[in-house]
């Protein structure tokens, strides 16, 4: 396993590798210890692959290995998490992604494949107004789903507001950042991230020494997009990193989602736009995303529970919910987000079956989010 979070992280470190030559690289050839173990026959196995590109991989593999295990040496003495493109922790929802970073360093506790995971983004220049709808929003998430994890990017104004929202009502909250963990940008939100890694994490594509550079943060954005299953417009002018994220989640297929100002208030345009130009719904509450995303709350699962469970000796299960059980029938209890994987769907689609068959009293959610059958 070290052997191939080396190749993978030296493969993105080859000098005049695109990300998107990489990635495709990597999916072409399974892994990336057999990229860089079979240079040699890499021609047979891709037949499109230029001499270009194989010269690059040629008089770069050197220096990217080099660089790759200083890395691997910093990340195991500083406690860091290296999450390769196939690894299980990888979030699942991030790797369909087209453009998904090969590696990630992670450092924290959330679980970044969680059922009910959220994207709040915004201007650096946020009101008052925009401060209080990420309490308002972050508080109402706690009261209806407790688990739900809240993504953003640790920068000024509405980012670091939804932090703090999320922290404040005991909710996880997952910062992307557009560095290496070696360093906290901006400094003055030290704190803040300190709190998150105990309650949350922090996460990046980027090795450590790497500098905050205006063009980290553009790329930085997709994947607080690609990590959640909504992501939400709080206030933002017309043009910016958060009309840039959401526009990202759009293609991503993500609901995106805006909360709505007062006409011709500067911060407030782009949530306007977005909803006008059908990129996004009108956000008014937390219980739209909620609502809009079919998830299960606290209340849901506390009233369905009161109704006593009709254990049906021959049930009548759909596709899916056979498919669950088989699974579960070979195991002693999974977690969603392996369900998810195995199956190669979405996890809330996973989350709402396994709530059907709670009902039907042929599953039983146990500590740590595992489920398991109730009887074979």
């Amino acid at each position: 396993m070290t052997d191939e979070r080396l190749f993978t992280m030296a493969l993105t470190k080859v000098k005049g590798l695109s990300l998107r030559n990489a990635l495709i690289l990597y999916r072409t050839v399974g892994n990336a210890t057999d990229v860089f173990n079979g240079l040699s026959t890499l021609k047979e196995k891709i037949p499109s692959v230029n001499s270009k590109l194989l010269d690059v991989l040629n008089a770069g593999v050197s220096d990217a290995l080099q660089r790759a295990a200083a890395e691997l040496k910093f990340c195991e003495s500083e406690g860091l998490e290296v999450l390769c493109l196939n690894d299980a922790k990888y979030p699942n929802r991030l790797r369909e992604c087209d453009d998904a970073p090969l590696v990630l360093y992670y450092k924290g506790n959330a679980d970044l494949n969680a059922v009910h995971m959220i994207s709040m983004v915004g201007t650096r220049r946020c009101t008052e107004y925009g401060k209080d709808l990420c309490r308002m929003l972050t508080k109402d998430f706690a009261r209806l789903c407790p688990d739900t994890i809240v993504v953003s990017g640790l920068a000024y104004g509405i980012d670091i507001c939804s932090h703090r929202g999320a922290l404040e009502a005991g909710l996880s909250t997952v910062a992307v950042l557009a560095h290496g963990l070696d360093r906290i940008y901006p400094y003055v939100h030290r704190d803040t991230a300190k709190k998150m890694m105990g309650q949350g994490g922090l996460l990046t594509e980027y090795m450590s020494g790497t500098n905050p550079d205006k063009g980290n943060f553009v790329c930085r954005n997709r994947i607080v997009a690609g990590l959640s299953d909504a992501c939400i417009v709080v206030e933002s002018a017309h043009k910016g990193g958060a009309i840039i994220t959401a526009h990202l989640a759009f293609d991503y297929n993500r609901q995106v989602f805006a909360c709505p100002g007062r006409v011709g208030d500067e911060y407030s345009e782009g949530c306007d736009e977005l909803v006008h130009n059908n990129t996004a719904s009108l956000l008014l509450s937390a219980d739209d995303v909620v609502n809009g995303l079919n998830w299960i709350t606290t209340q849901h699962r506390k009233d369905a529970l009161k109704k006593p469970l009709q254990t049906e000796l021959f049930p009548n299960l759909n596709k899916l919910e056979q498919q669950i059980m088989k699974l579960l029938t070979s195991s002693d209890g999974l977690q969603v987000n392996v369900i998810s994987q195995q199956l190669s769907l979405p996890v809330h689609e996973i989350s709402a079956t396994l709530f059907e068959l709670e009902m039907k009293g042929l599953v039983k959610l146990l500590p740590g989010g595992v489920y398991r059958l109730l009887r074979n």
